[in-house]
């Protein structure tokens, strides 16, 4: 253990909450080791680097006074009282006769927990948690991942104290992220559901989409949500990490994508595999139902003869603790869904990866959360932005995670790359959106 990248900690009651908090900060953050305890003999006899964390008055050259809510257990209402920053932006649980304003490892376990999730609240149609609920939405730091600015004001004023410690930091990451909700608009889709497709439009009399479906059922023109092979070319030339979520539930209102055992659909599945990381898009069906979700992941695991550990929530049916305890029963470690299915911006305040802590059994798990902060759909419908206005809406959030090394997550659609007419002006906002997105070499 290098002594110079170590930090020695006393707090008078060591929890489950407060090791979770100081790993995530000082250790995943931070790059810091550091040791806990609850003897003060023990913290005063210790020559190095050393702060304390307590409600009460200690004798101590570095003095965190301390929240009461890493030490309590249970959820319940928690007073907040948002207070104007220059350097901390915006804060909560202020404290008094410190060296912070305000207990800045409660207020980080408060967001990135989730804990206002956990609260009654009003859902939308969708049983959702919604954006507006949210303290980052009222407060209008939804893009800005605040909980990494304030890591990073207390790591300058722990650099201040102690000069000779040793901090380090994770390179800034892109992954880019790609939903399969329909794999095609008109190809794979079996008899009955074609010959529905036909007489739709027929009653509409939507000649151009009865003329396009014939084209590429007899194969004379590219099925317009085949976007795949620009998305691998794309790939090759940017060298990204490129994750598939694939929807494989039983056809509903809300999930329409293409029968699991259609041959078509599971050769273009083997073949995105060979070239990129997969995981299992849960259906809509499938949100309170364990018995399904497990079905659907073992149907993906059957197509590409591989475990699956990748999951994102298809319409963002994120509910606490329930879906994440879920898919830790059924063996997926890595979760793609923190974020919100209408805003761009850090739900969790946190644009890094963290492990999962349960609140209801005060733990931390090992499922580990990647939030995505970008999405072409809320580019499009929430933030009205343009094909030739992208770059304006998009590069403020790009820019706050290279800002604090954070790991960047987008979200595409294979339709809305192709040549559907809804979407063909949007057909070069992938790779835009990649070239801001790209680390610099």
């Amino acid at each position: 253990m290098n002594p110079n990248s170590h930090i020695f900690i006393y707090t008078h009651k060591i929890t489950p909450r407060v090791k979770y908090t100081f790993n995530l900060i000082f250790k995943d953050c931070l790059g810091l080791e550091f040791s806990l305890t609850n003897n003060l003999d023990d913290y005063k006899a210790f020559e190095g680097y050393k702060l304390s964390y307590t409600h009460q008055e200690v004798e101590s050259d570095f003095h965190i006074v301390a929240h009461s809510l890493l030490f309590e257990s249970g959820i319940k209402e928690q007073t907040i009282q948002m207070q104007n920053h220059e350097a901390y932006f915006k804060y909560f649980f202020k404290t008094y006769h410190n060296v912070l304003p305000f207990d800045v490892f409660a207020a980080s376990f408060y967001l990135v927990s989730r804990y206002e999730e956990y609260l009654p609240f009003m859902p939308d149609a969708f049983n959702r948690f919604e954006a507006e609920n949210s303290l980052a939405y009222q407060y209008d730091f939804l893009n800005i991942p605040i909980v990494n600015l304030w890591i990073s004001e207390f790591e300058k004023l722990l650099l201040s104290r102690f000069p000779k410690l040793i901090t380090s930091h994770n390179a800034y990451s892109f992954v880019s992220t790609i939903d399969i909700d329909t794999a095609y608009k008109y190809q794979e889709k079996g008899v009955m559901r074609s010959i529905g497709g036909y007489l739709k439009s027929f009653l509409r009399f939507d000649k151009e989409d009865l003329k396009q479906r014939t084209a590429v059922v007899f194969k004379n023109e590219k099925d317009p949500f085949d976007s795949y092979e620009k998305q691998l070319e794309l790939q090759r030339k940017y060298k990204l990490k490129v994750i598939y979520f694939f929807l494989l539930g039983d056809y509903g209102m809300n999930d329409k994508n293409h029968p699991s055992n259609n041959y078509g659909f599971q050769q273009l599945i083997k073949h995105l595999a060979d070239y990129a990381s997969i995981g299992i898009h849960p259906s809509f069906g499938s949100n309170g139902n364990m018995n399904q979700v497990k079905v659907e992941i073992n149907r993906l695991a059957k197509i590409t003869h591989r475990d699956v550990f990748n999951s994102r929530q298809h319409f963002s049916m994120l509910k606490f603790p329930d879906t994440y305890a879920t898919l830790l029963e059924l063996g997926i470690t890595h979760d793609y869904s923190m974020g919100y299915a209408n805003f761009n911006g850090f739900r969790a305040s946190l644009c890094m990866p963290f492990y999962w802590y349960d609140l209801d059994d005060e733990l931390e798990t090992g499922l580990k959360i990647h939030p995505f902060c970008l999405s072409e759909t809320s580019l499009r419908f929430k933030d009205h932005a343009t094909p030739q206005t992208i770059s304006a809406f998009a590069k403020p959030i790009i820019d706050e995670v290279k800002k604090y090394n954070g790991e960047l997550i987008t979200i595409f659609h294979n339709d809305t790359m192709g040549t559907a007419v809804d979407w063909i002006d949007w057909k070069n906002v992938y790779e835009e959106i990649i070239e801001l997105a790209a680390p610099q070499s």
